[in-house]
């Protein structure tokens, strides 16, 4: 199944949220995101029927092993790019807006190019999820 980027987006708040410490649940979910919890519970059973993400008895969500894969290559994708839009002058908060919309469309070979050029100049970036942020 391809995933869709709302999907992504979807699978990245459940890392975040995760990371964090906290237990996701579906209203954690739809808190993060501003969307209607009907929405957030319609996704998340398409999460679950791909195998995404699994559900405990008391309604805590997890990541499967490939959704965390998913999750933390958007994840290091927003990061970077949020990155690079700083360093090129754009307010934080705009480049990580602008970020999550151009994390979901370059290819791996662009993200990979502009990764080796952040590193070779001397970026900061690390990449890790225990970075992020609201």
């Amino acid at each position: 199944m391809t995933l869709q980027e709302s999907g992504e987006m979807y699978l990245e708040t459940i890392l975040i949220l995760s990371r964090r410490g906290d237990r996701v649940r579906s209203v954690d979910i739809s808190e993060h995101m501003g969307y209607s919890k009907p929405s957030v519970s319609r996704a998340v059973g398409l999460l679950k029927s791909a195998d995404y993400i699994t559900i405990d008895g008391d309604g805590h969500i997890h990541l499967t092993d490939s959704g965390r894969d998913i999750a933390e290559k958007i994840f290091r994708r927003h990061t970077l790019l949020t990155e690079l839009l700083v360093s090129f002058g754009v307010s934080p908060d705009t480049a990580a807006a602008d970020a999550c919309k151009m994390e979901h469309v370059i290819s791996d070979e662009t993200y990979e190019a502009i990764h080796r050029h952040m590193h070779a100049y001397g970026s900061n970036t690390k990449h890790t999820i225990e970075e992020a942020k609201e």
